[in-house]
């Protein structure tokens, strides 16, 4: 299925939350104005805010609060991919220039952190105190993510625990506080809102993993450019996995290519050949579907529903996109 056509069931609420959204980021400096403008211009496929609807629906249905959860997810993470961009000093994101490529990092800076002040203070004023912990508590561990991947990244030869340390901080932190967000504006149990956070978290770690093989595909649609993560010198699973079933000699010879020849369009072409022929892809997507059938397990444990299928499908979808 699209993603269009998983997302039917509640299209009059994405498009809803969209125009909320741009409120929420409305300022009386002009400034501001036109950098979130051209924020909202390049939104991504929307899938956060997807799953906190459908967790909504699924855990008692949607409400006002479900709304704002969303928002504030969406804002908390727009502020750190802001700020992510300017650490990591890139010039594009998905396609679009970054904001600091236009706006240079001044600027970029204050408006990650207007973002999340104003991301605080939707849920403060509506005393959202259960979404803001949540989502406060999902930032923490993706700053703490970051630094542990800065802390590692002069390490080469990491371990595999490491890898799934990094990747659930940085990237399932957030997508649990979706579902477990979506879950508490429906007014779930707390039971029922910690048993969707461990869904968000394996299909969170499921959905890094995707990202790290959709860098080896030769006809990624992805605007991520093919082999961007070993120009980045990011030890992901497919790396990981080689490194760990080669003996000394070869991973002096990966890590070199890794460290001093990323840039280096057939030392970047023979990594990933060498990746391909150890079986590392292989066994990178058996790692991804143990991680989404474990989030499928536990969603199996809710009682049957058209919003419990619709979130079985967007699971699904996470790790079968091409982009």
């Amino acid at each position: 299925m699209t993603l269009n056509e998983i997302k039917a069931p509640i299209k009059s609420h994405i498009k809803e939350f969209e125009q909320r959204f741009r409120n929420s980021m409305k300022s009386k400096v002009p400034l501001l104005n036109t950098i979130t403008g051209y924020l909202v211009k390049r939104k991504g496929k929307q899938m956060r805010p997807m799953f906190v609807f459908f967790s909504a629906n699924m855990c008692g249905g949607i409400t006002e609060k479900t709304f704002r959860a969303a928002s504030l997810i969406e804002l908390l993470h727009t502020a750190t991919l802001i700020h992510d961009d300017v650490v990591d000093d890139s010039n594009e994101r998905r396609g679009f220039f970054s904001l600091n490529a236009l706006w240079k990092n001044k600027i970029s800076v204050l408006i990650g952190d207007y973002l999340l002040s104003k991301g605080l203070l939707l849920a403060l004023d509506n005393n959202d105190y259960e979404l803001l912990q949540i989502v406060s508590n999902s930032v923490r561990e993706m700053s703490e993510g970051e630094l542990l991947q800065v802390e590692k990244a002069r390490v080469f030869d990491i371990a595999e625990e490491t890898y799934f340390e990094i990747i659930t901080k940085k990237t399932a932190s957030l997508i649990a506080a979706c579902f477990a967000g979506g879950a508490a504006s429906a007014k779930a149990p707390n039971e029922t809102t910690e048993k969707m956070h461990q869904i968000g978290i394996n299909i969170g770690i499921a959905f890094q993993i995707k990202d790290d093989l959709l860098d080896f595909c030769k006809k990624s649609k992805t605007g991520k450019p093919q082999g961007m993560d070993i120009k980045e010198q990011k030890m992901t699973l497919p790396i990981i996995y080689l490194l760990n079933n080669s003996n000394y000699k070869q991973k002096r010879k990966i890590i070199n290519i890794v460290k001093n020849h990323n840039h280096n369009p057939e030392k970047v072409s023979e990594l990933t050949d060498m990746i391909n022929k150890s079986g590392g892809i292989k066994y990178t997507e058996n790692k991804m579907n143990l991680f989404k059938n474990k989030a499928l397990k536990i969603l199996s444990s809710f009682p049957d529903s058209d919003a419990r299928q619709s979130l079985e499908k967007l699971i699904n979808f996470t790790i079968k996109r091409d982009n």
